[in-house]
């Protein structure tokens, strides 16, 4: 059998991951560039030469660009480094790791030298510690998103997914399930930041897949189940059937979901319901489910990106999610009512603010008050746009969409020149 030309491990991976042509890799190479702080770019040449019988070895920025996008070392894509480099991967991958740990996220603290020594020293100390240190750091990482953006995490986001499955090729089998098992939390997590972010979609896509095989692999179904919610709720509002769909498999699939995640997946049911024009009676009597299976949880825990699925969905999140589902049903007076009142009583992380800050401001503009959806827009969007919420300012940018017939009232005249002005 002949091989194919070039560099085949290389063209494998990028189609493996939905690049379907060379142009595609430099749009990805250049999304990940970004979100790990990097300013290079490459185009179709560099992605051709990449795929050569000789594509050399990238330097040290597009070394670490690369590990981002495919998750995997660069020996496996069909480079191979020079003689001067052959010891260096495993160097290089500690010094990552260390300032991964040390100066990205900032929480040397937190795991302490010895937490240190054994993430770069994966093959001597195979034990629950090392899991539990990446468990510590997601979580971390999940904090920072939701005060300061994705902006701020989705580097770090990026670092610990591959330095996950790096050590994941190193690990004994026990470990290696522990491991994938953070890495299904992981990747779903970034996945996420990618999503607010503004990537292109096959790269969340991607790595909800990614969060899939591992949840599977590992035998977590409840995992498998949560992913299929997020993915529902990536899905874009005008693409309701496949909304539906994954909420529906998420919330009534062949697995048991902890009472807050299975509220959380009806809300999400209930939500594509309207807007596949569904009955209002329909998707009360879905919202019904999801308060009855949220009554059937014990007390809330504090949020977490490791722990129990859902740990925090709250009462007043439920009903400020409920508001949205009635906005999608044409009830935007009783979409108002409500995300008002749990604005006003819940606690909510700024990101959620925000978002249900910009749907309230979008309820306001369906119920025909359009100077109160204006201000109630100008208080969302000075909570999103400096850590750069992607899903509120997508929701305040629909709003003043909505809102165009009303071009001439002074406050809706500033919120749409203010949106207008944001760096794209």
């Amino acid at each position: 059998m002949s091989q194919i030309p070039g560099n085949p491990a290389f063209r494998a991976a990028r189609l493996e991951r939905g690049w379907h042509s060379q142009a595609d890799v430099a749009r990805a190479y250049a999304v990940h560039a970004a979100a790990l702080g990097e300013t290079g770019e490459i185009d179709v040449r560099q992605v051709r030469r990449w795929e050569s019988a000789k594509p050399g070895w990238p330097n040290t920025q597009a070394r670490r660009v690369l590990r981002a996008m495919f998750g995997m070392p660069l020996e496996q894509l069909g480079f191979v480094p020079p003689h001067s480099a052959r010891t260096e991967p495993a160097e290089e991958g500690a010094v990552r790791r260390r300032s991964f740990l040390q100066g990205v996220l900032g929480i040397a603290p937190l795991l302490g030298p010895s937490g240190l020594d054994r993430l770069n020293h994966a093959r001597r100390y195979q034990d629950q510690a090392l899991v539990g240190y990446l468990r510590s750091a997601l979580d971390e990482l999940a904090r920072a998103d939701g005060s300061a953006g994705p902006r701020q995490a989705l580097p770090a986001a990026s670092e610990l997914l591959a330095v996950i499955e790096h050590l994941a090729h190193e690990a004994s089998p026990s470990i290696r399930r522990e491991l994938l098992g953070v890495g299904a939390r992981a990747a779903e997590f970034t996945a996420w930041l990618h999503r607010d972010a503004g990537a292109p979609a096959h790269v969340t896509v991607f790595l909800h897949d990614r969060a899939v095989e591992w949840a599977t692999v590992t035998g977590d179904a409840p995992m498998h189940a949560y992913v299929l919610l997020r993915k529902a709720q990536a899905t874009d509002r005008h693409d309701a059937g496949r909304m539906l769909d994954l909420a529906h498999a998420a919330a009534h699939g062949p697995w048991t979901l902890p009472p807050r995640a299975q509220a959380e997946a009806l809300q999400q049911e209930a939500r594509a319901l309207a807007l596949t024009g569904a009955p209002p009676d329909t998707v009360a009597r879905t919202l019904d489910q999801a308060h009855h299976a949220l009554g059937r949880a014990g007390n809330p825990e504090p949020a977490s990106c490791t722990g129990p699925l859902c740990a925090g969905y709250t009462i007043d999140r439920l009903m400020a999610q409920s508001a949205i589902s009635h906005r999608e049903a044409g009830q935007a007076s009783r979409a108002v009512d409500l995300l008002r009142q749990h604005l006003a009583q819940g606690t909510f992380a700024p990101r959620d603010r925000a978002f249900f800050t910009a749907h309230l401001s979008g309820a306001l503009a369906a119920a025909d008050e359009p100077d109160h959806a204006a201000t109630t827009g100008m208080a969302a969007l000075r909570l999103a746009a400096t850590p750069g919420f992607g899903q509120a300012l997508g929701e305040l940018r629909r709003t003043a969409a909505e809102l165009r017939v009303h071009a001439r009232r002074p406050a809706v005249r500033e919120l749409r020149q203010a949106l207008a002005e944001l760096p794209v």
